[in-house]
Order: C-alpha cells, then sequence, then structure tokens
C-alpha cells in the first residue's frame, strides 16, 4: 500500500515552517486540497503566493495551516525522502548492465538499479522508459521537466526488447514521440555492444532520431563495459579496435549531416573511441558545448583546452612543477602524462609521475579511473615514489564520503602507502595550480581523468 503523506524530519530555524508549528514527525497530507505524490507536486503547488497545508500530527490530529509568501519562498522544511517517494527501481534484465556484473559483498546501494524519470530531471539519470506509464509522461509533460536524459540502444523495437530482455521495451520507445511533440528536451545514450546494435543497426538507430529534432538535444554513444564477474550473464564480446574505427567513421558521418541540416553535429562517440584507437580527439566546436559530459563525450577536450588557457594565462607568472604523483585508469594515463608534461615544459621542477592502475576488481577490461579501488592503489602504488603528496580524482569515492567502491577509505590508503592524499576535482586551471603548488599541498581541485559514473546507466 501506498504511505499516506509525507513525513516531515527537519523544520529550519526562522522558517515558514517553524512560524506555523510544524515539527519532526508531522505529516504533511495536502497542499491547496492536492494529495502530493512526490517532489514535483510538492514544487509546483509551494509555488502559490497563498497556500493551505493538511498536516496530520504525531496524536493523529488533523490540521489546516494557511500561509501567505512570496512566490519563491519555501516552506522551510526536509522529508524522510529526498524524492518524497519511493526510489523506481529497473524492470529490465539488460544484457549489457554493469550492477549485474559486480562481485557479491559489496554495499547495497550499489546493487539498486535506478529507473526514475525524476532522477533523471533531478540529478542527470538515464531511463529506459520502461516503467513509465501514461500518468508518468503526462506529468512529465504537463510540468515541462527536461532534459530527461533516455538509454536509447537501438531503435528497432525487436531487437531492444532482446537487449533490455524486456517484451515491453519495443514499445517504450513511442513515449520519446510523446516527449517531442510536447516539447520537452531530451538526451540519448546508445550502450553499443559488440555484433549486436553496432555498425548498419547504429546508423538506422542514428537516422530514426532525426525526427526527434530539435527536441532531442545530444545522444553519446559509449562501449559497453565488461567486467570478470559474467558468469551466466549474456556472452558479450569487448568492441575491438576496427570496431571503434568503424564507429568513429560512422558518427563522424552523421555529425556532417545533421550539422548541414540542423547546426547541430547531435551524436557523438565517448573518449574511450578516440582513446583506444589513438585517434586525434576531435576539435572543441564538434561538442556542440559538451551538452553529455558525464557520459565521458568530450571530458578529454575540455581539460586541454582548459589547461592551454591557464598556461597562456599564467604564461609570465614565476612557478616551479612540485614533486607529485597522479593515479588514474589505464585507458587515460598516457594523455595525463602529456598533460603534466606541457605543464612541466613551461615551469619546469621535477617530474610528475604517472600511475595508471590496472583494474584488478573488475578485470583488466575495465580502464577508467570511477571504478578503482582502495585495494588496487595500495597494492599498485606500494614503494613507488610517490613524491610529496598523491593525487586521486574525485570520481573513485562514494560521494561526500572518503569510500573507495570496496569500501577502503582514504585514510586507510594514506596509512599503507605513507603519504598524503588529495581528492581533486576536474578543471584545466586546478590542474596546472596543483602541478605548480598555486594551490598549496592541501587544495581540494586537480584534474578529472577520463570517468564513468560509479553505476554507468542501462
Amino acid at each position: 500500500m501506498k504511505k499516506e503523506g509525507h513525513v516531515i524530519t527537519c523544520v529550519h530555524p526562522d522558517s515558514a515552517a517553524e512560524d506555523l508549528g510544524l515539527a519532526p514527525g508531522d505529516v504533511l497530507l495536502e497542499i491547496n486540497g492536492h494529495r502530493i505524490e512526490d517532489i514535483f507536486d510538492y514544487q509546483y503547488y509551494m509555488e502559490d503566493t497563498y497556500v493551505e497545508l493538511l498536516v496530520k500530527k504525531p496524536d493523529g490530529e488533523e490540521w489546516l495551516l494557511e500561509i501567505e509568501k512570496d512566490e519563491d519562498e519555501d516552506l522551510g522544511a526536509e522529508f524522510e525522502n529526498g524524492l518524497m517517494d519511493e526510489y523506481r527501481s529497473c524492470r529490465n534484465k539488460c544484457m549489457f548492465c554493469f550492477i549485474d556484473q559486480m562481485p557479491a559483498g559489496m554495499r547495497d546501494t550499489l546493487y539498486f538499479k535506478d529507473d526514475d524519470s525524476r532522477l533523471s530531471f533531478l540529478q542527470g539519470n538515464y531511463v529506459t522508459l520502461t516503467n513509465m506509464s501514461d500518468h508518468d509522461i503526462d506529468r512529465i509533460i504537463a510540468y515541462h521537466l527536461g532534459p530527461i536524459n533516455i538509454s536509447i540502444h537501438t531503435m528497432e523495437p525487436e531487437l531492444r526488447c532482446r537487449m533490455l530482455h524486456n517484451r515491453f521495451a519495443g514499445e517504450a520507445l513511442a513515449k520519446i514521440g510523446r516527449l517531442s511533440d510536447a516539447g520537452i528536451e531530451m538526451n540519448g545514450q546508445i550502450v553499443l555492444c559488440r555484433g549486436i546494435n553496432d555498425r548498419e543497426h547504429l546508423d538506422y538507430t542514428i537516422e530514426s532520431l532525426e525526427k526527434y529534432l530539435p527536441h532531442m538535444k545530444s545522444v553519446s554513444v559509449v562501449p559497453v563495459g565488461l567486467t570478470r564477474y559474467r558468469e551466466s550473464l549474456y556472452p558479450l564480446e569487448s568492441l575491438t579496435k576496427d570496431d571503434m574505427e568503424d564507429t568513429i567513421r560512422r558518427i563522424e558521418a552523421w555529425q556532417d549531416y545533421y550539422f548541414e541540416r540542423f547546426g547541430s553535429h547531435f551524436v557523438h562517440a565517448s573518449d574511450e573511441f578516440y582513446l583506444m584507437t589513438g585517434k586525434e580527439l576531435p576539435e572543441e566546436a564538434r561538442y556542440d558545448g559538451y551538452l553529455q559530459l558525464e557520459n565521458g563525450v568530450g571530458m578529454l577536450r575540455l581539460l586541454l583546452e582548459e589547461v592551454e588557457e591557464a598556461l597562456l594565462a599564467a604564461a609570465e607568472r614565476e612557478a616551479e612543477v612540485q614533486a607529485v604523483s597522479i593515479a588514474t585508469g589505464c585507458l587515460a594515463a598516457p594523455f595525463i602524462e602529456k598533460l603534466a608534461g606541457r605543464v612541466r615544459a613551461q615551469y619546469r621542477g621535477p617530474k610528475v609521475h604517472i600511475y595508471a592502475i590496472e583494474n584488478r576488481f573488475f578485470g583488466e577490461k575495465i580502464t577508467v579511473s570511477g571504478l578503482i579501488t582502495g585495494t588496487d592503489l595500495m597494492e599498485q602504488l606500494k614503494g613507488k615514489n610517490l613524491g610529496n603528496r598523491l593525487l586521486l580524482p574525485a570520481n573513485m569515492l562514494r560521494s561526500g564520503e572518503n569510500v573507495f567502491l570496496d569500501d577502503v577509505t582514504v585514510e586507510q590508503v594514506e596509512a599503507a602507502l605513507q603519504t598524503r592524499i588529495v581528492i581533486v576535482k576536474s578543471s584545466g586551471q586546478e590542474f596546472v595550480d596543483a602541478l605548480t603548488g598555486a594551490c598549496g599541498t592541501g587544495g581540494t581541485a586537480v584534474y578529472q581523468a577520463y570517468e564513468l559514473k560509479e553505476k554507468p546507466d542501462e
């Protein structure tokens, strides 16, 4: 049964909620006579300047409260769940799902497969549309939520049913049309699987999406990630260098087509395709303003451009490269080494040690920094020359915590390696500052080598 109302867990001091006598444990039932389904209903109805709240107190008594406020004034209360509803889990059994490829014994949150359109709007997560009802689509349109990020994978209905292992996955594609007709902005994602949805199938998918422009803003193509924990799963193979070169040729041809007709390159290959084939990164203009950075599209080009800008702006500054080390994934390590060399060429100083960490935890086919564990860091950096401090990208850690994917803490890695660890963020300026000591040894931002999210979307 769906629970009644939403429990207040915190009331902010000097807020409207405090003035009304609300307290933790109270339950919000209605706003202006409307039952509140989730955070979108709450925010929509709270925009009114006159609001009536129906609240149930812990003793069961119901209060009807009135408030006059500014349009942008919030109630000043927090609820049990930031979404004000249960998170919707994925109903699919995708042949490429990364979560199904994780070992047992990790923290529970890593095994949750979300497929919630509300998280797509709030956090940028990708959704398959397979568990969205007509009511869900109506609400997105009514509140004009966007962008909605959609895991497309293929526009062939039967093939999509097979890839997602869901007999409704093909017909769910029609929801893209409804969103487009209503003017809802969207972004798409294609996880490319060898011999499944690549080559001619990829061409068909890219071509089929043309009718959704301009509301479909961009589509990213990312290679499937395969760990060593695939026993009893669909026998997928990694893309070969030839596969990746073929994909780049097709995508760049489609970019030319779309740019000529719409002024947008529309479809983009993730940075992995260029790193794995040794091809030059596309020029900055091809990324259309970096619409899909979190999918690894243009991340390295942006970092390169920012480093060059930072070096040009600081050409007259007296500085010297510091004795530091950087640990990153195998895929981006050569690129990061070149960037460090570029900084050192201008400022001189000790060599910056770049360490490519082999992913022994998930398997050698996983080469990105965001999936490196504390155990692999400790085992592979033990006894290495780490300089004054070791720089690690923040994407190695759980958001807001000093914990790696394997539950090893930053403090444990520091103790094992007997060196100072600095957790850093992304920016070309911060990269230069960190290597030259401009941000000091306690800086919190340096670089972000090529990354994928902790749980790649399906």
